[in-house]
């Protein structure tokens, strides 16, 4: 029997990370973690425990690193033991208000701690590197919005994850491994964190309290987390996307009005109040993913209607979330 690849995650206990993890553990891959396991300085350290807690019980490997990307000598030493065939790297500030609160920080991780894992990936002989990007490197935009349109990022979050995509591209350009980058967006569903659109219109809606919209007519590209995942290892799995850029999300946008009302129905409680667009943040439509479903079939399925029924119903099974939202 040929040896199980071995694929090296960072931010593996993440959100996003550890769905990636099971997927990849569900396929036979050989994964190996590595997360700080941070609160970023915003979330409730409780909350993050009871969330890495249950993020655990759904993946198998025991190889799990408290190695910031950060520190060079860690990450040597990570690579050097377990020399991975690939690496998915999804250890970054999570979102535009965590690197607004603590940009150095942001920085140190994003853009020093990226460097640290493309010179250990070009040391170490990598093969692949796939670099998990986002939507806001495009700015504002509407909808049908495809991989090949100009970037003009809107505040720091944006700009660091545009940077990290060139820097990433250099080194494949320069013969050292070959890469993939992911643009996601929105991403939603069960075992996130509280602190993003989602979580909080369901949570707040539980809790019979008012939700709040800033810009009416502002939209998302919702994407349920399980969709994101499957374009995420379907993208890691293929060889068809090399050295390409892929946006993987719904492709379909809603209003955050529409996106509130939705919550409110289906929790049955709770009010909306509509306020001005947030500044700090560009507006935003559906992405275009034909590319995706032309090199590895890209099929996302899971519907706002039918993401959020879902992750309300774990919001209202949950030890953790029920006594808060009585």
């Amino acid at each position: 029997m040929a040896p199980q690849r071995k694929i090296l995650v960072t931010g593996g206990l993440g959100f996003i990370g550890h769905n990636i993890v099971q997927r990849l553990e569900s396929l036979n891959y050989h994964v190996i973690i590595t997360d700080t396991r941070t609160n970023y300085g915003l979330i409730p350290q409780d909350e993050l425990d009871y969330v890495i807690k249950e993020r655990l019980k759904k993946i198998k490997t025991k190889e799990i690193y408290l190695i910031d990307i950060a520190d060079s000598e860690g990450i040597d030493f990570l690579l050097r033991k377990h020399s991975p065939d690939i690496i998915v790297h999804t250890a970054s500030f999570p979102r535009q208000k965590t690197v607004n609160a603590n940009p150095q920080a942001g920085s140190r991780v994003m853009s020093e701690g990226l460097l640290n894992l493309l010179e250990a990936s070009k040391k170490h002989k990598v093969r692949k590197f796939i670099y998990i990007s986002s939507s806001m490197v495009y700015g504002d935009f509407t909808d049908n919005v495809r991989e090949d349109a100009v970037c003009k990022p809107q505040g720091q979050y944006g700009i660091m994850k545009l940077a990290g995509e060139w820097l990433v591209s250099d080194y494949s350009r320069r013969g050292f491994f070959d890469h993939v980058i992911i643009r996601p967006s929105a991403v939603y569903g069960e075992l996130d964190v509280e602190d993003r659109v989602v979580s909080k219109f369901l949570l707040t809606a539980m809790r019979g309290e008012t939700l709040e919209v800033n810009g009416a007519t502002e939209t998302l590209d919702f994407t349920h987390v399980d969709d994101t995942t499957d374009g995420i290892v379907a993208a890691v799995l293929s060889s068809n996307g090399k050295n390409k850029t892929y946006n993987i999300t719904k492709s379909h946008s809603w209003s955050l009005l529409h996106a509130a009302n939705l919550a409110i129905k289906i929790v049955g409680r709770g009010t909306v109040e509509v306020g001005n667009k947030n500044p700090n943040f560009p507006s935003r439509g559906a992405l275009n993913i034909d590319a995706a479903r032309r090199d590895f079939g890209y099929d996302p399925k899971i519907g706002i209607e039918e993401g959020f029924q879902r992750y309300y119903d774990w919001f209202n099974s949950s030890l953790y979330w029920t006594p808060k939202t009585v």
